[in-house]
């Protein structure tokens, strides 16, 4: 996901994506502890999209305590 179609999706959204990005990090970090996975980069890849996530809310949070 881009930071364009980040920006574009609502603060529930977000959320919601986040939690899911979570909940895919620990399955991913489970599987490749039990055996090596296919793609251990998209260990990587998860981790980067929740970290773009988390600055887009907290962004939108700082903005909101502004105005």
């Amino acid at each position: 996901m881009k930071n364009s179609e980040i920006i574009g999706l609502t603060t529930e959204e977000l959320t919601a994506k986040l939690s899911e990005e979570k909940t895919t990090l620990t399955k991913l970090k489970f599987a490749h502890a039990v055996s090596a996975i296919e793609n251990p980069s998209r260990i990587t890849k998860v981790r980067k999209e929740i970290a773009r996530l988390n600055t887009e809310i907290t962004k939108r949070k700082a903005a909101s305590a502004s105005n």
